[in-house]
Formats: structure tokens, C-alpha cells, sequence
């Protein structure tokens, strides 16, 4: 099943639903997708069956704008659990991994107010000029929880959507240099969407610790970075249940995998060269896409 946040152009209300075959079904427009979470994904497909039947809402995808899936959700976590994302930037660095990341699935809190869907335009922050997209997959936490083991962990998922972690490369690496962060060099846009897709359609693709899913970025409609959602060290479940140490996860929390190999621009200028891989500027278009999950594509405004 494919969920989906959204206004209804018609109306310009704020909508939740089911998409089937490029049709979307809305809840009336005070149901917000975390008020459909909470109790499994049994009671999540139930509410599925009971918007089909009755929707307050159908009309197809093109007369609709995209929201992100949990417009604001309670928070967001963001992981760094591809080896080849951190193997790569650690060696331009001249470090060789740190042996704590085999231990640690490390995250940060991101800006859950800031986040932007499908369509939308994304602003360059005040004082960047390293603007960076980053290709990620993340959950969305379905059932909360305290203290899981990975087990438990991923079965409290609600499904997975894309996610771009836009980045402004300059600001993170002042911050960073003094020893907190990032903040100001993430805070200012996060893109989620266009779905939420829930596990058991992708059941049948499991590989590794994820999923037989291809992921590729395009920047003007050519193809910059390419890999695999199976190639993840550390699986959603073990992120999860490192998240929840201690304290607890909570309906529409959202859950990143951090950066693929290969996707974004810090990673490509190191391997590629500078000047094969500029920055990002005010027109630029970034196509994130991975198998089953659809396409999220935004556009870089000054």
C-alpha cells in the first residue's frame, strides 16, 4: 500500500491517503497521517480498506500537490549507515575508518519542521555557496516503542519513503570543526516523499539488511550517482532499536539511512573532481529515485 499527504488543489485542503493506480483516495482534511499510526500495521491496512470504500476524497495524482508523507513529524533521525559513503569520505580526509562505526549506528536530530515533498522548490540558506543533495531511504516508525532489539524494531515500521538530506557543505564544515553539528548546515530543508510504502510490498525484494532497491540521483536530468538500498551496514531494525536506548520512538518518527555510496555531490567532487561536479546553484533540478519508491524531485530557488 502507498500513502500519501497531500492538497487537493479543488480545495486547497490538506488531505491523507491511499494511492492506487495513480488515483488518490483522502480521509476528510483533519485526519493527518499520525493519526492512522500507532496500533500495527494490521489496524494502518484496515484504515487503507475503510478510505477505499468511502473516501471524503478521489481524484487523480496530477490534481494534487504533493506534501512530505508526515508533514511534521514528532522527529527526525538521520543515520550514516552506508560503508561506502563514510569508507570514501574518510579517505579523501586521509583517515581509515574508525573501528567505533562497526559498533555504533551513529545518527543526529534533524529540523522535523523543515521538511519539503515532492515538487517543492528548496532555498538556498542564508551565507551557503557548497549547496549539496544527499540520496538516502528512510522509515517511518508505525508503533512506538522503548528499549527494542532490531527484531521488535522492524516490526514497528510503518514504511519507507525517500529521503534527500539537502546539505550546505560549507556551513556543516565550519560548525563541525568545532566539535558539534551538524545544524545550521542541515536544518533549512529535508526532502521526503512522494510515498510512504509499506514493508510488505517490498518483502519479496529483501537482500542483505534492506532491500534489492536501486537508487540513482539526477541533477538536470543526468544521472549522477547510482547504488544500492542492500549494500546498508547497519539495517533499519538495528537503527531503530539503537534510536530507542534508553528512551523511545513514536509514530511518524522518521528514521534516515544516511548517504549511498556515490550519493552526493561532497562524495562525487572527491572521487569525480571538482570540476566534473559543481556545487548546486539557484534553477538546478534534483531527481532522487529508488526502485518502488517512486520519485522525489525538487528544484533549487536563490
Amino acid at each position: 500500500m502507498r500513502w500519501a499527504s497531500f492538497v487537493w488543489r479543488a480545495t486547497r485542503e490538506a488531505h491523507v491517503g491511499v494511492v492506487v493506480d495513480g488515483v488518490v483516495y483522502g480521509f476528510p482534511p483533519h485526519v493527518r497521517l499520525v493519526d492512522l499510526l500507532g496500533d500495527g500495521n494490521e489496524a494502518l491496512a484496515e484504515q487503507a480498506e475503510r478510505v477505499l470504500r468511502s473516501p471524503a476524497v478521489e481524484a487523480a495524482i496530477e490534481a494534487v500537490d504533493l506534501l512530505p508523507p508526515v508533514p511534521v513529524p514528532p522527529s527526525v533521525r538521520d543515520f550514516y549507515a552506508f560503508e561506502g559513503h563514510v569508507r570514501t569520505a574518510r579517505a579523501a580526509r586521509g583517515l581509515e575508518m574508525d573501528p567505533d562505526w562497526y559498533e555504533l549506528p551513529v545518527f543526529y536530530f534533524s529540523n522535523p519542521h523543515a521538511l519539503v515533498g515532492h515538487g517543492a522548490t528548496v532555498t538556498i540558506p542564508s551565507g551557503c555557496r557548497e549547496l549539496d543533495y544527499e540520496l538516502e531511504v528512510a522509515a517511518v516508525i508505525g508503533r512506538g516503542g522503548a528499549d527494542l532489539d532490531p527484531d521488535e524494531a522492524r516490526d514497528h515500521i510503518a514504511g519507507f519513503t525517500i529521503m534527500n538530506d539537502w546539505s550546505a557543505r560549507d556551513i556543516q564544515r565550519q560548525e563541525m570543526r568545532l566539535g558539534l553539528g551538524p545544524a545550521k548546515g542541515k536544518d533549512f530543508a529535508t526532502g521526503l516523499g512522494p510515498f510512504i510504502v509499506t514493508p510488505d510490498e517490498l518483502a519479496p525484494l529483501a537482500a542483505g539488511k534492506a532491500y534489492d532497491l536501486a537508487m540513482t540521483a539526477r541533477v538536470n536530468d543526468v544521472e549522477l550517482s547510482r547504488g544500492l538500498l542492500a549494500d546498508i551496514h547497519w539495517s533499519f531494525g538495528e537503527m531503530i532499536a539503537y534510536a530507542s536506548r534508553g528512551t523511545r520512538v513514536e509514530p511518524g518518527d522518521v528514521i534516515g539511512s544516511g548517504t549511498c555510496g556515490t550519493g552526493c555531490l561532497l562524495e562525487l567532487r572527491l572521487t569525480g573532481g571538482e570540476d566534473a561536479h559543481p556545487w548546486l546553484r539557484a534553477g538546478d533540478t534534483v531527481t532522487l529515485a529508488v526502485e518502488h519508491l517512486g520519485e522525489l524531485t525538487n528544484t533549487v530557488v536563490q
